[in-house]
């Protein structure tokens, strides 16, 4: 409780550095909140939150009532978007983002129909009676994200932790020059966001509540204290210092404490919601109104109208410049936000999100383009003003350098990107802008890394699954031949055969039938190759002999070869004859005819072999030769009638002995005239 008690006597602390800017709150905080309308079309951005993007549940074409939700969440870091209005979806598809980068995401697009009508709503008059799970559960189905401009969930803050929340802080502070959306709202309705407090005390069960709210709107503070009536609940001024509105700076304006490096509010026990949000738990729990419209600031020169309006969730800012009176200038600026942590719209086209407070339309004289970018002059300012008491100088250089070790050294991530160091550099320098870019650098490096790492254990356990297969099928196998083993045992204990020997015998057996007939057909190849080897030679030899005595060779080889062909036939047209048995008068007429061809092959040979420079004596051996073969060939032709004869079995044909008989005859001629031909070549040579 000493909190509470410091806090009611107004002892505050301090927190280091913060800067003293132009407030520049009016004029758009000295007219009432107003309504700014129905646009033709609403854009809805899938995602508006720090988180993964919801599933969509509508289809273009469907008919959708106000309060209805496009999307579905499925799981916790998944807000649902609701239609700000009745009318059909027209569209889903990339339009313009509310983002620094300009980029196009997935949008829905709801044409209205002007009638405005709710979907069926089911209010709820005392929260009291619902459980704090009930309550979270209504709050995250609502959409309601924070609404200071972060956008995390609520829902997940308010959740309980290990650590018991022993403060609840709603801030109002609203530091930032020109936004004066929360002091509009607490002016006109600071008793609907006492209500939505109140259930945010249900929920978290804190000691300690407390409202702050910056001095210099003491409108804001006199209508919060005139609707509390609740002791428990403090409504503190807090000096007017930006960013005292920084969770952080506020947590150590109100308690003294500081969160840790890399920590949450909640690790210290604290826990912080926007008076906006506050607003919108009320209308969610009570009133089951999901998040469909905010107030925005209208503020800048530029607008001829500037104020605070009531506005729809993806109302488009074009719609908002024209209902607002924007007087352009040339290469006019739209900033999103504030002038500090706000960023300028690539397009008119983007729309408002949950989390858009301000737009700001500055003329060129009154917030002119920052000035070229100069060397650092170590002046150490940007660290007096470092309301997280890091130091910017360093940070700047190990973010042009691309160091990430160091950065991370330096706690980039403590930087709420208040803008204060790059306000008060002398040389212009867009600190933050290095910041922001280091922090994309480092998120995507720990993205990669975490893709690896998971890639990684993917294919780790894949291999252990393989070697586990491979094992688990080794050991099948070594079971199967132990038992195969095992019953072979058995059945050559019980008096069987080995059937692994038997296998063997018969593989060997027919290996040996398959080589046997191989073996034949090799040796007669083998034959009929050396064969045509020993006439290629002869070939050769007679090719290399001058050239008459060549043709006469050649003319007597054949003759000779011819007598050999018409033997051979005859002797097969012989053993062709059908018999039961072969007589040995057969098989004598085949010696002879064998030996006739032999000696006609030798004689070939011989003749062949016979040198060059007598062609006489070659052509009377190739004469004698030519005669014993007919003579041998004349000798089978008569044995071989009477031993068919002899046998006493079936011979062939008087038609087939005619035949061979004129065979015979023909071939006695061809050689008889080729004897002839050879005894004239010598005498025409003489």
């Amino acid at each position: 409780m000493s909190l509470f008690h410091d806090l009611s006597t107004g002892k505050l602390h301090r927190f280091h550095g913060g800067i003293h800017p132009p407030g520049r709150k009016a004029p758009a905080n000295q007219s009432p909140l107003v309504d700014a309308g129905l646009p033709p079309e609403l854009v809805l951005q899938v995602r508006q939150h720090i988180g993964q993007p919801a599933r969509l549940r509508v289809a273009v074409g469907d008919r959708i009532l106000k309060g209805a939700p496009l999307t579905e969440s499925l799981n916790p870091m998944m807000i649902p978007v609701h239609a700000p209005t009745s009318g059909t979806v027209v569209a889903i598809e990339d339009r313009p983002l509310c983002h620094p980068s300009g980029l196009e995401g997935q949008c829905v697009v709801l044409r209205p129909d002007g009638e405005d009508r709710w979907r069926p709503r089911y209010p709820m008059a005392d929260y009291r009676a619902l459980a704090r799970d009930v309550l979270l559960e209504r709050i995250h189905e609502a959409g309601i994200t924070g609404l200071g401009g972060a956008g995390f969930p609520s829902h997940v803050k308010l959740r309980p932790r290990k650590k018991a929340m022993d403060t609840l802080i709603i801030n109002g502070v609203e530091c930032e020059p020109y936004i004066s959306a929360d002091d509009l709202l607490m002016r006109e309705h600071a008793a609907e966001i006492l209500q939505g407090v109140a259930i945010l005390r249900h929920i978290v069960q804190p000691q300690v509540t407390v409202l702050a709210v910056e001095d210099n709107k003491p409108e804001a503070l006199a209508a919060l204290r005139e609707a509390n009536d609740d002791e428990s609940l403090l409504v503190v001024a807090v000096p007017t210092k930006y960013p005292s509105g920084g969770e952080r700076q506020l947590i150590e304006i109100l308690t003294g404490r500081q969160v840790p490096r890399n920590g949450l509010p909640a690790d210290i026990g604290i826990v912080v919601q926007n008076v906006g949000t506050a607003f919108a738990v009320k209308r969610a729990v009570i009133d089951d109104e999901p998040l469909i419209r905010r107030v925005v600031t209208l503020a800048g020169d530029a607008f001829a109208r500037p104020g605070n309006a009531w506005v729809h969730i993806g109302t488009p800012v074009r719609y908002l410049l024209e209902r607002f009176g924007l007087i352009p200038e040339p290469e006019q600026r739209i900033i999103m936000g504030g002038p500090m942590m706000g960023f300028t719209l690539h397009t008119a086209a983007a729309p408002i999100i949950k989390g858009s407070n301000c737009l700001l339309a500055p003329t060129a004289r009154e917030l002119p383009e920052p000035a070229a970018e100069q060397a650092c002059i170590r002046c150490s300012q940007c660290a007096d003003a470092c309301p997280a008491s890091l130091l910017p100088q360093q940070l700047y250089w190990y973010a042009r350098a691309g160091d990430h070790d160091q950065l991370d050294r330096h706690h980039l991530f403590d930087c709420i990107e208040c803008g204060a160091c790059a306000y008060v550099c002398p040389s212009h320098i867009p600190l933050v802008q290095y910041y922001r870019v280091a922090k994309a650098d480092i998120r995507q490096a720990q993205r990669d890394t975490e893709q690896a790492e998971r890639a990684k254990q993917r294919f780790e356990a894949r291999q252990a699954r393989l070697e586990r297969e491979k094992a688990e099928r080794q050991a099948r196998q070594e079971k199967a031949a132990a038992e195969r083993k095992a019953r072979m045992a058995e059945q050559v204990a019980a008096g069987g055969e080995d059937p692994v020997a038997a296998a063997l015998a018969r593989v060997k057996a027919r290996r040996q039938d398959s080589e046997q007939p191989d073996m034949a057909a090799a040796r007669a190849a083998r034959k009929e190759e050396a064969r045509r080897n020993r006439e290629q030679k002869a070939l050769q030899a007679e090719q290399a002999s001058p050239t008459a005595p060549v043709a006469d060779d050649k003319q007597a080889a054949v003759a000779a070869a011819i007598a050999r062909a018409k033997a051979r036939k005859v002797e097969q047209q012989g053993d062709a004859a059908p018999a039961a048995e072969p007589s040995a008068d057969h098989k004598k007429a085949a010696v002879a005819a064998a030996i006739a061809r032999a000696k006609a092959r030798k004689a070939e040979q011989q003749g062949d072999a016979a040198p060059a420079a007598e062609p006489s004596a070659d052509h009377k051996k190739a004469a004698v030769a030519a005669a014993i073969a007919r003579a041998k060939a004349r000798k089978v032709e008569q044995a071989s009638p009477p031993a068919s004869a002899a046998d006493g079995n079936t011979g062939p044909a008087p038609d087939d002995a005619r035949q061979a008989a004129i065979r015979a005859a023909v071939a006695r001629a061809k050689a008889r005239k080729a004897a002839a031909s050879s005894q004239s070549d010598p005498e025409d040579e003489s």
